[in-house]
């Protein structure tokens, strides 16, 4: 158990240092304007367009870092600071999101994988540690009831941690994808294209992170079922 508290205390403070990372270099590139002065929007809707993507909806939502494509309304919501700026970070962000929006119309498989996990997902969020805490306390008290509660959280929690790697590749294509398109656009050139990359990267590694701490979760829970059983 103290194993487990040490790489999860490890897993915290590496995820912090990739957070404060990604915050640290979006500031930075949000600072560096695109010569063309196209704004988040504008990259979106103008890859979209050369895609032959026509059905989906670029719309500006609250908050800093909130950008996200949602398959099922078919829209692209960029943040406050990327719809309408038209710097190296907004423009990254953006063709990043839209890259979702084509893998979704040429039917990616990873993306259709995680999508159809969302409806599981959403529910184990809301019912996993009630079980794997609930499991725990009722074996506590001699109750084998316990142990059917827990293998159903760890189970649940399994879904979550299968969720966290399909994630990966989904990410990393959106990122591909963007910046192979950025780069044949004429949206970045030689001068701000490695920042384009490096905005991206730093994002990829929350997506790594989170993984890799979901897997140590699920092991440490699923080692107390495995213990308790025997």
């Amino acid at each position: 158990m103290s194993g487990y508290w040490i790489l999860a205390i490890g897993i915290a403070a590496v995820s912090w240092l990739v957070q404060w990372n990604l915050k640290r270099k979006f500031d930075k590139y949000s600072k560096i304007p695109m010569g063309n002065g196209m704004t988040g929007k504008d990259v979106a809707e103008m890859m979209l367009r050369e895609n032959g993507i026509t059905n989906v909806q670029v719309r500006a939502v609250n908050g800093t870092l909130t950008d996200h494509y949602n398959p099922t309304d078919h829209t692209i919501s960029l943040s406050e600071p990327v719809y309408a700026s038209n710097s190296v970070a907004a423009a990254a962000v953006a063709a990043h999101e839209t890259g979702h929006a084509i893998q979704h119309a040429k039917a990616y498989g990873p993306l259709k994988m995680r999508s159809s996990l969302v409806p599981v997902v959403s529910f184990s969020n809301k019912w996993v540690m009630w079980l794997l805490i609930g499991g725990i306390v009722l074996m506590g008290n001699g109750l084998k009831l316990g142990w059917t509660v827990l293998a159903i959280g760890v189970g649940l929690y399994g879904m979550l941690t299968l969720f966290s790697f399909i994630t990966l590749p989904v990410e990393i294509d959106a990122s591909k994808r963007a910046l192979a398109w950025l780069n044949s656009a004429g949206i970045t050139n030689s001068q701000n294209d490695a920042a384009a990359k490096d905005a991206l990267k730093a994002a990829a590694y929350t997506y790594v992170v989170a993984a890799i701490g979901s897997l140590v979760t699920f092991l440490y829970y699923l080692s107390i079922l495995l213990g308790r059983r025997n």
